[in-house]
Order: C-alpha cells, then sequence, then structure tokens
C-alpha cells in the first residue's frame, strides 16, 4: 500500500535557510534525503530484472500509469543485497531532475528538520580523494546522517540523465559573453560540467563558488562597490547546498535595495510546481531544471540582454 508525502504540510517557508530530511536505514547505518525529493513510500514490490543493467539497478516496476526503476542502495552503497531485502523493505518514490526512480530501503525512521548552516561537507579522505556522494553531513536528533546525494548516483548509474555537452554543441559557433557570471553549486562534478559548458557556449568570466554561502560573501563585499553592475551581471544557484542554501541566497540578494536588479536564475534537479511556487515568490527571474543546459543558455543570452538594457536605463523601468 503506497502511502503518500503530503508536500504541502512538510514543504518550508521560503528562504529559512532550512531542510526537512527523511532518515532511512540500510544494513543500519543512517541516511538521509531531502524531503522534496521524496513523492511517495511504498511497501516494496515484486521487480522485473532488467538484462544488462548497472549492478544496483534492480529492474523496474508498474505501480500505476508509469514504469519505474528500482536501484538497490544497499548493492549501491556496499556492493551486497541488504540482509533485510524482501521483508520490510520499503521503496522511496524520488522526483527530481523530471524522473521518478524507487530507491530499495531498509526502514524508514522519521523526519528531521534542521539549517544547512549545521550540514558539513564531507571530506575528501572518506570518499579516497574525490566527490563524495554525500551532499552532507548533519546531526539528527542523537544520530549522525549521511545525507546522500540522489542525483549523483542516477548520474553516475545512467549518465545520459545529466547536462549533455551535446546540446551546447548543436548551437554552433557563438560569440564571446564577457559578462561576469556567479554560480553557486556544491558538486564539484557539475561545477566543472556547468563551467565547461558555459566556456562552450562562449562565456569567459565565470566565477564560481562552493555553496550559497561563499557566493553571498562575495556579492556582500562587492554590493557597495561603484561598478557592481560591471563586476556581476547574473547570478546562477543550486538549492540544496550546506551552509546557506539557494533559496535563502535568493532571498537575500532580491531583498537587497542594489543586487535585486541583477538577474538571478534557480538551476536545480528540484524545479517542480511546487519548487517553482517558491522561487517566484523569492523573486528568482528564471528556474530551470539541472539537465536543461541548452535551455540554461537561452535564458541567460535573454536575462543578459534585458539587464544590459536595463543598466543603460538606470534600472528606471524595473
Amino acid at each position: 500500500m503506497a502511502k503518500k508525502k503530503e508536500n504541502e504540510g512538510i514543504l518550508l517557508e521560503s528562504g529559512t535557510n532550512e531542510i526537512e530530511i527523511m532518515k532511512f536505514r540500510i544494513d543500519g547505518e543512517f541516511y538521509g534525503i531531502n524531503v522534496a525529493k521524496v513523492k511517495e513510500i511504498m511497501m516494496s514490490e515484486k521487480v522485473k530484472p532488467m538484462p544488462h543493467s548497472h549492478p544496483a539497478v534492480e529492474g523496474f516496476f508498474k505501480p500505476r500509469e508509469s514504469l519505474i526503476t528500482v536501484i538497490n542502495l544497499s548493492k549501491y552503497l556496499n556492493g551486497k543485497e541488504s540482509e533485510h531485502k524482501g521483508t520490510r523493505d520499503l521503496f522511496i518514490i524520488t522526483n527530481f531532475n523530471k524522473m521518478m526512480v524507487a530507491f530499495r530501503v531498509d526502514s524508514i525512521e522519521g523526519i528531521s528538520r534542521i539549517s544547512w548552516q549545521a550540514i558539513q561537507k564531507p571530506d575528501k579522505t572518506l570518499s579516497n580523494g574525490q566527490e563524495s556522494i554525500a551532499t552532507g553531513i548533519a546531526q539528527c536528533d542523537d544520530q549522525l546522517v549521511t545525507i546522500l546525494d540522489f542525483e549523483k548516483i542516477v548520474a553516475e548509474i545512467a549518465p545520459e540523465t545529466s547536462i549533455q555537452m551535446s546540446e551546447i554543441d548543436e548551437m554552433g559557433d557563438r560569440t564571446k559573453n564577457t559578462s561576469p557570471v556567479v554560480i553557486a553549486e556544491d558538486s564539484v562534478l557539475l561545477q566543472k560540467m556547468i563551467h565547461d559548458s558555459l566556456v562552450k557556449a562562449g562565456f569567459d568570466d565565470i566565477r564560481m563558488f562552493n555553496n550559497g554561502q561563499e557566493a553571498w560573501e562575495y556579492l556582500a563585499s562587492v554590493r557597495d562597490d561603484p561598478h557592481l553592475y560591471d563586476l556581476v551581471n547574473i547570478i546562477i544557484t543550486d538549492v540544496e547546498m550546506p551552509k546557506m542554501d539557494g533559496h535563502r541566497l535568493t532571498k537575500l540578494v532580491k531583498d537587497d535595495a542594489k543586487l535585486k536588479y541583477i538577474p538571478l536564475v534557480i538551476f536545480s534537479s528540484l524545479i517542480n510546481e511546487q519548487m517553482r511556487l517558491k522561487g517566484k515568490e523569492l523573486g528568482a527571474d528564471e528556474q530551470l531544471s539541472k539537465p536543461e543546459i541548452g535551455h540554461l543558455v537561452h535564458v541567460l543570452d535573454a536575462l543578459l540582454d534585458k539587464f544590459h538594457e536595463a543598466k543603460k536605463n538606470g534600472f528606471k523601468n524595473i
């Protein structure tokens, strides 16, 4: 029997820099997922195997009208089936990057609400010097919870679901764009993919920050500069980030008397109807789902043209 998550009662007030984490167990360890990514929780069902798939992909099932791929998180994380498989295990049905994917877990342990400030990024020594599969480590009640980067997990299993440089290639030769772009993105992998895509699209002044806090500190440091609008022409932000999330960054920018004129784009895997309403309420100029890198470039072009025109007029008509 499916148990739906009541999004309306769980989604947080916009711009508070808080996250609600659904805690779950795998082989006795606590892990977490951002509640905003969860569509529903289901008792596990029979799965039809998918030949020649990734070892962690069990196959698919069809709970209603849609086929949903099932990923065995224990096998992905530990290389083996959980000892609980087939007994009381559950499916967490997720919805991000315009996809629905089911993750098999042992049990659900509740929901905790904490500040992004309390979430720490894992040290590279914990992941053999490579980027961790964790968004961060959080202290939830009396447990240390590893918040998994589900976007990275899916991208590793199915690279075609992530940013595709081919979308930029299809644009052909583009004129160089010297407009300074500020980007807040905590994933090292996505930092590189977004940076390389924008450089290929002609942008040559890109300033990358690891989270909203770092981006805000930079913006605050230049807000009183007489050449502010030559230093920052557009801002791109993820939503899920340690220290300060993208919604909090958006609120700070759009509530500021000087920074509010700078166009801001939320570029996140979490864009859905409800998250779009939150971003609009905070003043985001555009909101795009992360795989849409080609669409992002076209949006940047349009917003930058509008910004430069408004700048000539002293932002009098905004």
